[in-house]
């Protein structure tokens, strides 16, 4: 049985309470086979005493800032009463206090526009983050410092993570909980919390624009079909023509709709066959590389190290690591 990992999430004044909720209910649903917990949530504030949410109610805690001091991971929500940060305003004295006694090693995470509280905070500087998009543009002038990636749900700059608004917060929580303790145990949270354990496509699919006419095609039926095929060399012209659309239309249809390319989608798509064979069988890294559809083991080790930064049998043995598999590698 794994140690509890202990969690402390940051109320602040004018606190969103959904985002504030959400790492409790999603963390409190991955336990282990035998029903252990493996999470322990606590909700503190900088200063041990109550914050009134953004909805205009009371949030009583029982933890201060020696939660975050003893966390193994921080998690900051968003606020709506500290807008004042993307004009150059500093951070509260006993927030920045409370950001700086987090011990060394913890991971920190943020939750939509809680990246403004850590970028403030110079925790974000020279790292690569993401926040949600109505707010890009304005968090880039704030914070110049920060490597910005606007299109992403989530990004995992080893121990700080930052997501997209709302809802990319509960796929960060999801990909942490995969991250510890794998697939099998992230997709049983996720059925308890009734949300996909994984979203394709980043922020690009949900920015503000014109609906088009219903009679315009979409490219789902596509994507659906594609998914069928990823063991196969499928092409961008065959996805046009699936779609019954020009390659200039399908490529800039799907984009509005998914928020990338086909072929980097058809990745993310392989690099995720890929991930759950490496965690699930044994089976050698060639034959995961030809039934994910890169071909060749060669392939599947380049598209891995530049997409996760890790191989894929370093990734096997941090996922199963007293597998057959794994072992074998070891033993080599």
């Amino acid at each position: 049985m794994p140690a509890v990992h202990r969690i402390a999430v940051l109320a602040l004044e004018g606190v969103a309470p959904f985002e504030l909720g959400m790492p409790s209910r999603v963390f409190g649903n991955a336990r282990a086979e035998g029903g252990g917990r493996l999470y322990e949530v606590t909700v503190c504030t900088a200063d041990g005493l109550p914050v009134t949410s953004d909805a205009g109610f009371t949030i009583g805690v029982t933890a201060g800032p020696e939660a975050l001091a003893e966390a193994d991971t921080v998690i900051v929500p968003p606020t709506h009463a500290m807008a004042g940060l993307l004009s150059g305003d500093p951070l509260p004295r006993q927030l920045a206090e409370a950001l700086a006694g987090i011990r060394p090693g913890a991971r920190i995470v943020s939750i939509c526009t809680g990246s403004e509280v850590l970028a403030a905070a110079g925790l974000l500087d020279g790292r690569r983050a993401t926040t949600h998009w109505a707010h890009a543009p304005e968090f880039q002038r704030a914070f110049p410092r920060v490597n910005l990636d606007e299109d992403v749900l989530f990004v995992d700059d080893g121990d700080i993570l930052t997501s997209a608004g709302v809802a990319a917060g509960i796929d960060l929580c999801l990909y942490l909980i995969r991250a510890d303790h794998g697939t099998a145990t992230a997709n049983r949270a996720a059925r308890l919390c009734v949300v996909p354990p994984w979203r394709d496509g980043g922020q690009a699919q949900y920015i503000d624009r014109p609906v088009p006419e219903p009679t315009v095609a979409t490219t789902t039926a596509t994507r659906a079909w594609a998914l069928e095929r990823l063991a196969e060399p499928v092409t961008l012209p065959e996805l046009a023509a699936h779609a019954r659309m020009s390659l200039r239309t399908f490529t800039r249809r799907f984009r509005d709709e998914v928020g990338m390319t086909p072929v980097q989608w058809l990745t993310v798509q392989r690099l995720e066959v890929a991930r759950q064979l490496l965690e699930s069988s044994d089976l050698p890294v060639d034959l995961v590389a030809h039934r994910a559809g890169f071909g060749s083991a060669n392939s599947l080790r380049q598209h891995m190290r530049t997409s996760l930064g890790i191989s894929p049998i370093a990734y096997r043995r941090t996922f199963r690591p007293g597998s057959p598999a794994a072992e074998a590698t070891a033993a080599a």
